[in-house]
């Protein structure tokens, strides 16, 4: 007869991202995993299997419910729309029941678990997937006259991407989101046509 699982995979792996994002890798034990979810260690080692295998699970599902990037590259407003998006994760970062635990991709970045080369793997295609969509939104920008002649698209969409994960890190270190918007919009400036 098959084992019949007395808990729901998806909704434990919810909670186990929440754990993983605000905790991070290093600092979240078995323990606290049995404690947040309420199932014992051979549940979720049959189910999961080990913690590192968990942890790549709860990543994956983090960028399946959380990237937002991809809005980004079909707004074809230019600059406004890079202004929107940094705007929206300022305020997702710094303000709600999420503010200060940062990013889970940009946290992992900075942690021990980037060690792992299919957390390496996930973390890359996230780094590409927003460094192209600001590059999308920065070419369409350029197309209508939003950007100073000699703005490179490619270099300012490295530097955006950069600053991304520097605002994910930074307020989760409690960053005071006005100096966020402050640099963020200098660095849009940066970019933008001499009035």
């Amino acid at each position: 007869m098959a084992d019949v699982k007395h808990f729901d995979p998806d909704t434990v792996l919810d909670t186990v991202v929440r754990l993983f994002w605000r905790q991070g890798v290093a600092t979240t034990g078995i323990q606290d995993i049995v404690n947040a979810t309420g199932l014992n260690r051979s549940s979720l080692y049959a189910t999961f299997g080990g913690k590192q295998e968990l942890y790549r699970a709860a990543l994956e599902r983090y960028v399946q419910d959380r990237s937002r990037f991809g809005r980004l590259e079909e707004d074809d407003r230019g600059l406004p729309a890079i202004t929107e998006f940094f705007t929206g994760l300022i305020e997702t970062r710094c303000t709600g029941e999420f503010a200060q635990w940062g990013c889970m991709i940009s946290n992992a970045h900075a942690g021990t678990e980037n060690g792992d080369p299919a957390v390496r793997a996930i973390l890359d295609r996230q780094h590409q997937g927003l460094r192209t969509a600001l590059h999308t939104a920065l070419l369409s920008a350029q197309r209508q006259g939003q950007l100073a002649d000699e703005a490179d698209p490619a270099a300012a969409a490295d530097v955006l991407a950069l600053l991304a994960h520097g605002v994910n890190l930074r307020s989760r270190a409690g960053a005071d989101a006005q100096q966020l918007h402050r640099t963020i919009a200098a660095a849009i400036a940066a970019v933008a046509p001499r009035a």
